[in-house]
């Protein structure tokens, strides 16, 4: 009896003690990162770099002073040198750790390390960054950041920055439009693809801004937005009479910016500009992101008169894209698939579209129609976004680069609702009012009376 008492007072706590740790680091990661995984592993980072460094082969033979420093104080065996690291930064995710590069290395030597160093230290992932020549950071990541997105608190973007998505080192994707001006987003159905179109839409709706949209859905995806938009066209024929006015405001802006450039001899260098944000601010007209949702379904046609009018649109479509940056109109294309095969004019309006993100797509072409131009070894990663983890995407450019990212939970009532707090940001252009959307009216709720009705008694 003394025994199971014994048994139960001791194993009793343990059980539920492990029990409880198993069941935060499913539920909550965050916390038993903090709690238990940061301070285990910064213990093996400590008690392990030298070691680990050199089974990873980055370490380089000592020099000769330090072979003959070595020998006359302490006769000791002379090890090889490490990078020489920096001080250990504790995130609410993972650690950040800089290294000063031993002479003969480079950063592809660490980064080839990196699963390596993931493994030794217990951690989530490892990502290598350069900072400057002979110095990486890295950002050791202590769980699945992508699994259950939570945005930083800094995540907080300036003008025409949205931070959209986490990405799997958990620092903020953020979609610049001042840097990536067109953007492409392509995503099978039920794969997020919307939600990342809502956060863009609820991000910018609370700047100086017009949104307009093309959403040939019957305006399904961008009509809750309607109170925030400047312009909307829900089928193909409206989007027909919308473009040639978006390309007029166009031309408008460059006759401005031409304007400016009559260069009088006394003119500061600052004023002289080839676009618009080189403005004075008065001047300067407000920025336009155009929405098309469901490309396809503008290059789609069934009568001859109908491919005339697709031509057209599509012709408009590529001259917003390859001018549209300098008179600050910026695309933001959606769909499904777009390749060749949607007709003419459909290859050469997406080489326009800088910014890719590929969700989980039905078939490899439609992951190399997104990324295969730019980054090939991204192809095999956007096919491998599983069905059950909506919101998770592949994020690149003409750079070459790509990421995993996860757009959070956003509902359409809450960005419908930020668009409707936002309604008087709504900028005068006076050529889009005739396409401005009816918002519809809110229903009034009567208060029920609290005092109730007594008769009148003579």
């Amino acid at each position: 009896m003394t025994d199971l008492t014994t048994l139960l007072e001791v194993g009793g706590p343990v059980a539920a003690l492990g029990g409880g740790a198993a069941y935060t680091r499913a539920k909550h990661p965050g916390a038993y990162w903090s709690a238990v995984g940061l301070p285990m592993s910064t213990a093996r980072l400590l008690s392990s770099y030298g070691s680990v460094m050199e089974a990873c082969g980055l370490t380089v033979a000592p020099s000769r002073l330090r072979v003959l420093a070595v020998k006359a104080t302490t006769r000791g065996e002379v090890r090889p040198v490490p990078p020489r690291r920096g001080v250990i930064r504790p995130t609410t995710t993972g650690l950040r750790l800089r290294l000063r590069l031993a002479p003969g290395q480079e950063p592809a030597d660490v980064a080839a390390s990196a699963e390596r160093l993931r493994h030794a230290w217990g951690v989530h992932a490892v990502y290598v960054t350069t900072v400057k020549p002979g110095v990486v950071d890295l950002r050791l990541v202590g769980y699945d950041v992508l699994r259950k997105v939570r945005m930083p608190r800094k995540a907080v973007g300036g003008s025409l920055q949205v931070p959209v998505a986490l990405r799997e080192d958990a620092t903020p994707f953020v979609r610049d439009y001042r840097v990536v001006p067109h953007g492409l987003t392509l995503g099978a159905t039920l794969s997020g693809k919307s939600m990342y179109q809502r956060h863009l839409v609820a991000g910018l709706a609370r700047q100086s801004v017009a949104l307009v949209g093309i959403d040939c859905k019957r305006g399904v995806e961008l009509a809750p937005f309607a109170p925030r938009l400047s312009a909307l066209a829900t089928d193909p024929e409206q989007a027909a009479e919308l473009l040639p006015v978006l390309i007029k405001e166009m031309e408008d802006r460059y006759d401005l910016i031409k304007a400016r450039q009559r260069i009088a001899p006394g003119t500061p260098d600052e004023e002289i500009t080839s676009d618009i944000w080189g403005l004075p601010e008065q001047e300067r007209p407000v920025p336009v992101v155009l929405f098309v949702d469901e490309v396809a379904e503008l290059f789609l046609v069934a009568t001859k008169k109908e491919e005339e009018r697709r031509d057209e649109m599509v012709t408009q479509l590529i001259r917003l894209a390859q001018l549209g940056r300098a008179a600050g109109i910026y695309l933001e294309v959606c769909g499904q698939r777009f390749g060749a095969e949607l007709g003419k004019g459909a290859t050469m309006l997406r080489a326009q579209l800088t910014g890719r993100v590929c969700h989980r797509v039905n078939d490899e072409g439609s992951a190399k129609m997104a990324l295969g131009d730019i980054a090939p070894e991204a192809v095999a990663a956007a096919c491998a976004i599983p069905a059950e983890r909506p919101g998770l995407a592949v994020a690149g450019d003409t750079s070459g680069g790509w990421s995993r990212i996860r757009t959070p939970y956003l509902s359409l009532a809450d960005a419908a609702e930020t668009c409707r707090a936002s309604a008087d940001m709504v900028p005068d252009l006076p050529a889009l009012k005739p396409f401005r959307p009816a918002v519809p009216v809110q229903p009034v709720e009567s208060s029920a009376s609290v005092v109730q009705p007594r008769p009148v008694t003579g």
